[in-house]
């Protein structure tokens, strides 16, 4: 693992039990997360998009290890000694909790409506037992002027705040414990878009300023678009595609990339439209995935090795990898970025 690597996922996979019966036994397993691999660079963002349902959430928590992977390798770099945090146990895996934190979807239910802000952004430093007392306050006045709230209110409770400014708490806990990793669960998707502005502004100022990387998970690719440095597509439990950015947008190498492209609302009357817009039909059930390709019941380009044989995700140029028997050869509409 390359020292410039902070996170590297091999291999991920999470299934969920399904039990029937007096004796709940299991008759099948839901694949939320089947086989993912993926790295992220120090100081960088990867944005890990797809429809609802598809597995992004589970792969979050997995590399939380907030839930129990069912095999895998999860490489955390730190201070140059690579540990896999899947083998840790509830106790070893305390230690590197101060170093990865997450900021979660909803700012109405993730805080403590019984807490004021200080207690709320204070917990990690008082569990990680970092900093007590005068210095604890300071702590917490300096990461409350970071992420733009007036210290005079650390004292009033979540319910006083509107939704922009309950993020920023959620954001300030996160920060508190001065990580390397943060993961971002739809931070900012029950926000209104002027708001989502400010916060994704914010996630990129602290990023520039304590140098974080970010796991930043969004169904939304016109969102993780400003924000990401890369790019990854998972569908179905699975990645499907991974690329920079710019590369992603301006040349997608799998129709589902095309189709959620298409989706993306067009500020400019001016453009044409795309000749497809959207993805049509209903996301398959990870219990019972079709065979082959997962996305060719929904696939305009589909052939019959696509209904019998599952793609492999190869490298088509480098940094640049897609899950498609065509991706050679098809010529997908991308974004002008």
């Amino acid at each position: 693992m390359s020292d410039s690597r902070l996170l590297e996922v091999r291999g991920l996979k999470k299934y969920f039990p399904i039990e029937a019966g007096l004796l709940r036994r299991v008759v099948g397993q839901v694949r939320a997360v089947d086989d993912v691999s993926f790295g992220i660079s120090r100081g960088r963002t990867l944005g890990l998009v797809g429809e609802s349902g598809s597995g992004k959430t589970t792969l979050g928590r997995c590399v939380m290890r907030a839930i129990d992977l069912t095999s895998g390798e999860i490489l955390f770099n730190h201070e140059g000694r690579t540990t896999d945090l899947a083998q840790l146990n509830r106790r070893d895996m305390r230690k590197f909790r101060k170093h990865m934190q997450m900021i979660f979807q909803d700012p109405y239910s993730s805080l403590d409506p019984r807490k004021t802000v200080f207690d709320i952004v204070s917990e990690p430093l008082r569990i990680n037992k970092i900093v007590a007392g005068k210095a604890l306050e300071d702590r917490v006045r300096m990461v409350l002027e970071h992420v733009g709230l007036d210290v005079r209110y650390m004292k009033r409770f979540p319910h006083a705040f509107s939704g922009g400014q309950r993020q920023r708490i959620g954001i300030a806990r996160a920060l508190s414990v001065n990580p390397q990793l943060i993961v971002c669960d739809e931070a900012v998707s029950a926000l209104d878009v002027s708001v989502q502005a400010q916060i994704l502004n914010l996630l990129k100022d602290l990023q520039d300023e304590f140098n974080l990387t970010y796991l930043f998970i969004a169904h939304d690719l016109s969102v993780v678009e400003h924000v990401s440095d890369e790019v990854a597509v998972m569908y179905v439990g699975k990645l499907v595609e991974q690329a920079p950015t710019q590369d992603l947008f301006a040349r997608p190498r799998h129709p589902y990339t095309e189709a959620l492209l298409s989706a993306i609302p067009r500020p400019d009357p001016d453009q044409p439209l795309p000749e497809t817009s959207g993805v049509e039909g209903e996301l398959p059930d990870p219990a019972n995935p079709p065979p082959g390709c997962y996305f060719h019941p929904r696939c305009p380009y589909a052939e019959d090795v696509c209904r019998e044989k599952e793609p492999p995700l190869v490298e088509l140029e480098p940094e640049h990898t897609a899950a498609c028997h065509f991706a050679d050869r098809l010529e997908l509409q991308g974004l002008e970025t």
